[in-house]
């Protein structure tokens, strides 16, 4: 088995998720991580999405973790990162969230800083910091409009000033 052809049969199976039901589609990503070493923390990372794509935040958090922990590499590493935190605040930790994607906003840029910044936002609201997730998430928005940036972008560092402030 080639790696490239292991990603290949990965990514089909993830385009394919809604033709799946829950315990069929967890079976499947089960017998593509089993194909990995044991201790290979990519297997452990899918079976965490899937379970988190099922449903199942709870169950995923330790595997997130484990790859984690393992030494899981790439944008994968991210991907765990924000999966992980979005995993905790759906569990009731918005706190651990914050704080993990505080700390992975200043880890590295890549085209996944605005889904850092999105969740991050998500979190922020829970713990009651509304302003300053409204302007995380309009700072995230504003490169992305095809006019009023500048306008978008300025109104969003004065919402997280403000924040700050209180």
């Amino acid at each position: 088995m080639s790696e490239a052809d292991w990603e290949g049969r990965l990514a089909g199976a993830w385009a394919s998720f809604d033709q799946y039901g829950e315990a069929e589609f967890l079976t499947l990503i089960e017998k593509l991580a089993a194909e990995l070493p044991p201790d290979d923390p990519v297997g452990v990372f899918e079976r965490a999405c899937s379970l988190d794509s099922t449903g199942h935040s709870d169950r995923a958090v330790p595997l997130y973790r484990e790859a984690l922990d393992r030494g899981l590499t790439g944008e994968r590493r991210r991907r765990a990162v924000i999966q992980l935190a979005s995993s905790l605040r759906n569990i009731g930790k918005p706190e651990e969230s914050v704080a993990l994607l505080r700390a992975e906003m200043e880890a590295g840029h890549d085209h996944l800083d605005d889904a850092v910044r999105a969740f991050l936002a998500l979190a922020l609201v829970d713990v009651g910091h509304e302003r300053e997730a409204v302007s995380l998430a309009l700072g995230a928005l504003a490169p992305h409009l095809p006019r009023y940036q500048r306008s978008l972008a300025n109104y969003a560092r004065l919402l997280g000033s403000a924040d700050a402030g209180e």
